[in-house]
């Protein structure tokens, strides 16, 4: 089959079921994030508010932690079993996780184990989130045409903005259906509850979806791996790969992922003590104005490289973090306790510039992984450094840089940990990543043959 037929029809049929289901896997995922300083007086003691926030936080950030575990899982599943069985496996798990949260009784009513509970799902929502992102990249990455997998996959790049938008607009409309203390007493279970009715609208799209082709074809001739975590990991030259891919791209990817998008929302509602309302629909604007990004930088890696551009936003976010928080500070009208009649215009720029380099680094992310590893082990070998880039090193960032802050009282010190690891990424990704655009996905795969 030649690359241009296996394009024709059938690819945004693969794209559209890959991405609804992703999107909705984030959206149940960023909830939780999106609703931080709601939750943190309802399930840990109020005594002290900024020990809540930051409990809360940590218990946001234990999601992020469990996903590399989740990549060992649901890849190996993936690799062995399949991308679609593990597909469906991940979209129940994440999906039932979330409707539970929204039915958790709060620290007033049972105590301790509101909190216990609440990690104990935070952990499901990680594994599952582990093994989605890797299958959805693959999947799609393994329809497309060689020369065009930049593009392709960087729609499956926007689903995590595009889950966070929605996540902030359905929280938003529910904000605005009923008063502000209702909405801290009960409203907040809303959004958690509404993801069963798109899990299950997702759950149907999947169903029936075909196996991927290069899987399929491995299948059919018995090269599929028996032990795909041995192959990604024992074997030196693969290993290599993954650390390299882990140190020289995706840690720096994540830190500016979720500094850009997360943090900020962080920044502006704890630090700056703007309405949560105001804030979100500041990040929603930007994410909005930005999205369109992934494509295009999906589409620029195609033709000149993913290389260059992932190191060139690691680079351009550590430069320009310092003065693009000191001018929303001075944007949001803070006077040192409060924001006075913040200029929501500036605001939004600002998160927007930021939201560009997150463009840059992960628009071309899931075409530079999955070029690295052969299909036999593909899902797991790249799963694993992605999500421990953005589990760990990325999904640590509000926990860690608001630490910082609050140690030290400079507002600003939270962000010496994004642009640290920024910073290294881009020094190791330029001396030992070898570009990968051309690498033929579909020429391994006849070469397993």
């Amino acid at each position: 089959m030649a690359n241009g037929e296996r394009t024709n029809g059938t690819i945004w049929k693969v794209i559209g079921a890959s991405s609804v289901g992703t999107m909705i896997e984030w959206y149940d995922f960023y909830i939780f994030g999106s609703l931080a300083t709601t939750l943190a007086p309802l399930f840990f003691p109020k005594d002290n508010p900024t020990a809540g926030l930051l409990s809360t936080l940590a218990t946001f950030a234990t999601g992020f932690v469990v996903r590399p575990f989740g990549a060992i899982v649901f890849g190996r599943l993936g690799d062995i079993a399949g991308r679609k069985i593990t597909f469906l496996v991940t979209l129940l798990l994440m999906g039932g996780s979330t409707f539970a949260i929204g039915l958790l009784p709060t620290y007033a009513q049972v105590g301790a184990l509101a909190p216990a509970l609440l990690v104990l799902l935070r952990l499901l929502q990680g594994l599952a989130l582990g093994g989605e992102y890797g299958g959805a990249a693959t999947y799609v990455a393994e329809h497309a045409p060689d020369d065009r997998k930049g593009y392709y996959t960087s729609f499956i790049q926007t689903t995590a903005t595009l889950g966070l938008f929605v996540s902030l607009g359905v929280i938003l409309g529910v904000q605005g259906s009923m008063t502000g203390p209702a909405f801290d007493a009960w409203g907040w279970r809303v959004p958690f509850l509404l993801s069963a009715v798109l899990v299950v609208v997702s759950y149907f799209i999947r169903t029936k979806m075909a196996e991927s082709p290069l899987f399929a074809r491995l299948k059919a001739s018995g090269k599929t791996s028996r032990n795909p975590l041995k192959e990604s990991f024992a074997n030196p030259e693969n290993r290599r790969l993954v650390l390299i891919a882990l140190f020289g791209a995706t840690a720096g990817q994540g830190v500016v992922w979720y500094t850009g998008q997360f943090y900020a929302l962080t920044f502006l509602q704890s630090t700056l003590k703007m309405d949560k309302g105001v804030a979100s629909q500041v990040i929603a604007i930007a994410l909005l104005m930005g999205t369109p990004l992934f494509l295009y930088f999906g589409s620029l890696s195609d033709r000149i490289g993913r290389k260059k551009i992932i190191i060139a936003g690691c680079v351009a976010a550590a430069v320009l973090y310092v003065p693009i928080y000191m001018a929303m500070t001075w944007a949001a009208g803070w006077n040192g306790t409060a924001s006075v009649n913040p200029n929501l215009v500036l605001l939004s720029l600002l998160v927007l510039v930021q939201v560009v380099f997150v463009t840059m680094v992960y628009g071309p992310i899931a075409a530079f992984l999955v070029e690295l590893f052969p299909t036999r082990i593909r899902y797991t070998s790249m799963s694993v450094p992605y999500h421990i880039g953005n589990g760990i090193f990325g999904g640590l960032v509000p926990l860690i840089a608001t630490a910082l802050a609050a140690s030290t009282g400079n507002m600003y010190m939270g962000l010496a940990y994004p642009i640290t690891i920024a910073l290294l990424t881009a020094a190791i990704g330029a001396r030992f990543i070898k570009e990968s655009s051309g690498n033929k996905l579909w020429a391994d795969a006849d070469g397993a043959e």
